[in-house]
């Protein structure tokens, strides 16, 4: 786009803020450094030779200033509990658009039923979960959908070669875990569960080069609240590999370490989504590495066709349901690689 408008990031210099910034910066969009720590967005900004506003999501004028005169804002700070809402009410009185990183499934309920109706009363746009988890895999089984108008459940899978929480991936499980007390969510039957037996545990037959790999069944993320936002399917399921459950919920578990000039860790994954209607199935995948990396070009990609006029409709919309579902996949090329599986009719 390289419009050279102004955008700003909250929590600009956490782990994948950073990334965020980056990738506004290669697109030719000027990032303004965000959040509350005025020390680490100064050095930051002296480094990078960006603006920065300091601003705290218990301070609604502060916000205020962070937002002036800029044309969105990306909200990648969590944990989002706390700070989803604060932005959005900012980004409304700002009159621009609003996008976050959320992985947090409560905190993304939270921003689709408080702001759905003041959102579509305002024309605005507000993209929660506009990531790897909840973005990306919204997407996949849009694009698997193609032209069903509904199905009777989607499946989407992740087989993650590691996962090195980051602090902030720490925090906001933290603060999910408080939120949920002994309970998990699945979403079945076109609601919420609270559930407290074992998640089950299966073998999960990825597409080459993974393979057969044992998940973690109703390990449920951001994707489960995102799809049905906006796709007439009743059962949505989601799955983690089963050695990265261990990574993320193991203490001592290091955060991911650069193995590239850009950043990037060597973690590697592969999502795997399946919408099945009847005895059809249709599948779409993605791979790539360092899911925290990668956000940055999903939401960075989405922001570019919120402020173009590139989305199909406005108020707090999943991806799937803003874009344009292939083209947007394709689009992220080389980031992603994405394979659009044949129809494939079941026994």
């Amino acid at each position: 786009m390289g419009s050279g408008q102004l955008v700003t990031v909250f929590g600009a210099y956490g782990h994948t803020g950073r990334f965020v910034v980056a990738e506004l910066a290669a697109r030719g969009i000027v990032p303004v450094l965000s959040g509350r720590n005025a020390q680490a967005l100064g050095e930051m900004a002296h480094e990078h030779g960006l603006e920065f506003r300091a601003a705290s999501a218990e301070d609604p004028a502060s916000l205020d200033r962070a937002l002036a005169g800029t044309a969105a804002v990306v909200n990648c700070a969590g944990p989002f509990a706390s700070t989803a809402g604060p932005v959005i009410e900012a980004a409304l009185r700002a009159k621009i658009p609003y996008l976050d990183v959320a992985a947090e499934l409560e905190a993304n309920l939270d921003t689709f039923a408080r702001y759905r109706g003041r959102a579509l009363d305002a024309g605005a746009v507000i993209v929660p979960a506009m990531a790897f988890f909840g973005g990306l895999g919204d997407l996949l089984a849009t694009a698997a959908m193609g032209d069903w108008t509904e199905a009777d459940e989607a499946h989407i899978a992740y087989a993650l070669s590691s996962w090195h929480p980051t602090a902030g991936t720490r925090l906001s499980g933290a603060v999910s875990r408080e939120r949920r007390g002994d309970h998990r969510l699945r979403y079945r039957g076109g609601q919420w569960e609270r559930r407290t037996d074992a998640a089950p545990t299966r073998e999960w037959a990825f597409p080459e080069p993974v393979g057969p790999r044992l998940v973690v069944g109703e390990f449920t993320m951001a994707d489960s609240v995102t799809v049905p936002q906006h796709l007439s399917i009743p059962d949505v399921t989601t799955y983690m590999s089963a050695e990265a459950v261990r990574d993320v919920g193991a203490p001592n578990t290091p955060a991911p370490t650069p193995a590239d000039e850009g950043g990037r860790s060597d973690q590697t994954f592969l999502v795997d989504a399946i919408v099945r209607s009847g005895g059809t199935e249709r599948r779409a995948t993605a791979g790539g590495r360092d899911i925290y990396a990668v956000t940055a070009p999903l939401v960075v990609e989405a922001l570019e066709r919120v402020l173009a006029g590139r989305t199909k409709t406005i108020g707090v919309v999943s991806a799937g349901e803003a874009f344009d579902a292939p083209d947007f996949l394709h689009a992220l090329d080389p980031h992603i690689t994405i394979k659009l599986h044949p129809q494939k009719q079941n026994d």
